[in-house]
């Protein structure tokens, strides 16, 4: 696994787990370290979310 894939694969990981602190606590792990929408909170958010498109291609990736 290539270095960017496996970066991508453990910020999806990371906007996963917030998501489901999101969804089952009503917490949000990144917004409570970093701030409300703060200029890092907003980073991390295009981060995994970037990671997230990236992460399709290993959908199709025939390894």
């Amino acid at each position: 696994m290539k270095i960017i894939d496996t970066i991508a694969l453990v910020l999806v990981i990371i906007g996963a787990i917030n998501w489901g602190l999101i969804g089952l606590f009503n917490f949000n792990l990144v917004d409570t370290i970093f701030g409300a929408m703060s200029v890092i909170s907003r980073i991390i958010y295009s981060l995994v979310g970037i990671s997230g498109l990236w992460s399709i291609k290993l959908l199709f990736s025939h390894d």
